[in-house]
């Protein structure tokens, strides 16, 4: 029976309406890491400070936060398509005018822009993904996202040494890094124009009483089109129905720091340090010039894409609890021998071994897992609310990474006693206290449902009952 349903599906239909939407990921990716290879050269141009070095890479973070804090009320005004044409569109002018500025200010004003387009699209991507899939497809196309973003920091990454192998460092210092930027226009564009072949989230449709529209929506994807239309109707239903619960109360204030604390963790433990500085970081510590170190970062990414198809496909099989566990020390060990390379000087062995090993444990266990714990901890009563405190954490502790690592590596008492080595122990440190935080505070969410999990944050006897309710599934 289930198989003549799967069989029902417009399947290619399907797969194109999610690779358009999922250009949003591949473009959260571009726009993140398109900096690493321009930064240097950003520094030398503009005449920069450490301080406006780590502005110039964490600046469109505040627009992230913008971003992501008017995605959802925007989508909900608007549809979910035309707010991501809307991102498309800030990315488009991002692009553009990040290639072509006078000042620095003008730099940073057009990084803004394109940072608010990041943060619409870090939200809506996904949900516009959800909201199209069919549930049994859902987890693996929502899944797609999350690699797209991996794979558009790959890309860029090819971008940007191709781009350095065109001049000479006089060439990239004046023009190089502008056509790093300038080259997220064809992605922006793309997505922006694909946008409008479309259709419409049918729960959107549905949310604004356009049944009809809906309908026609769910046919083109197929399946029983009027059962589905049925389902979301109803869901819209419960969500008007749900007990509305103030953060403040106990139960509910524990998991918004508990979510916070992990979006934290994921952050200051240095994964963007290497995304956004890798071609300085082995220019400086490693034996290689420009060409060198733009090619290991190409190694970097590829590792990083690697192991977050490893993670996706094992997180339902070995649970999130484990992963972020030993990836977290995995991690830890990485960064603490890095440090410890960088005080005796001696990184030109182990300075690619220890960036991969950190980059391959954060792949598979904070990268990706704390993604599925966010959208699995908080329950409907608090979802919202929950999410958009968590995610904005996760951007402000990203901002504060990215902006005091360039201050810490040029800071001359911290080079004189610690070599460049004090940034990565400090990062080695927040991975174990990480490890120590995930096992004492962190629940597994494996195989639970949204209600188990609000049972099990109210109290012990609601535990026992979810416990006893798995044993009757596995029965």
């Amino acid at each position: 029976m289930n198989t003549k349903i799967e069989q029902s599906y417009n399947t290619t239909f399907i797969a194109l309406i999610t690779c358009v939407a999922a250009l949003g990921g591949l473009l959260f990716g571009y726009d993140t890491a398109v900096i690493s290879g321009a930064i240097g050269n950003l520094k030398t141009f503009f005449d920069l400070s450490s301080a406006e070095q780590g502005f110039a890479a964490s600046s469109a973070l505040g627009g992230c936060i913008l971003g992501a804090g008017v995605a959802g009320m925007l989508s909900d005004r608007i549809g979910r398509r035309l707010a991501l044409i809307i991102a498309g569109i800030l990315f488009f002018i991002s692009a553009v005018g990040s290639a072509v500025p006078d000042s620095f200010t003008e730099f940073i004003v057009y990084r803004i822009i394109g940072g608010v387009g990041v943060g619409i699209a870090s939200i809506l991507s996904p949900m516009y993904i959800a909201e199209i899939a069919p549930a049994h497809l859902r987890g693996r196309l929502v899944a797609i996202n999350q690699f797209a973003i991996i794979f558009g920091m790959l890309v860029v990454y090819f971008v940007n040494y191709y781009i350095v192998l065109q001049g000479d460092i006089s060439w990239n210092v004046d023009t190089g890094w502008r056509w790093m930027f300038g080259s997220e226009a064809i992605p922006a564009g793309l997505f922006t124009f694909l946008l409008i072949t479309v259709p419409e989230s049918p729960r959107w449709l549905a949310m604004k009483n356009k049944e009809s529209q809906a309908l026609g929506v769910l046919e083109k994807i197929g399946g029983d089109a009027k059962a589905a239309l049925n389902s979301i109707q109803k869901s819209l239903n419960a969500e008007g129905l749900v007990e509305k619960v103030s953060i403040t109360a106990p139960w509910a204030l524990k998991i918004v720091v508990i979510g916070s604390l992990i979006s934290f963790f994921q952050q200051v433990t240095g994964i963007n340090v290497f995304l956004y500085y890798a071609p300085e970081i082995f220019k400086n510590l490693g034996d290689g010039g420009t060409d060198t170190a733009m090619l290991q970062t190409i190694v970097v990414g590829a590792v990083n894409l690697l192991f977050t198809v490893i993670a996706i496909v094992s997180v339902d099989k070995f649970g999130r609890k484990p992963l972020l566990l030993i990836g977290s020390f995995g991690m830890g060990v990485c960064m603490i021998a890095l440090g410890t390379a960088a005080y005796f000087q001696n990184t030109d062995v182990w300075l690619l071994v220890f960036v991969l090993g950190y980059i391959a444990c954060f792949a598979l266990s904070l990268g990706p897992v704390v993604w599925v714990l966010l959208s699995e901890i908080f329950p409907n009563s608090i979802r919202a609310v929950a999410m958009s405190i968590a995610v904005a954490v996760q951007w402000i502790s990203n901002f504060i990474v990215s902006q005091t690592f360039p201050m810490m590596m040029d800071n001359q008492t911290l080079q004189d006693n610690f070599h460049g080595g004090f940034p990565f122990w400090v990062y080695g440190v927040m991975c174990m206290v990480t490890i120590v935080f995930v096992w004492k505070y962190v629940p597994e969410t494996k195989g639970k449902s949204l209600e188990d999990m609000e049972a099990l944050w109210k109290g012990e006897k609601e535990i026992e009952k979810i416990e006893e309710n798995e044993k009757v599934a596995t029965i």
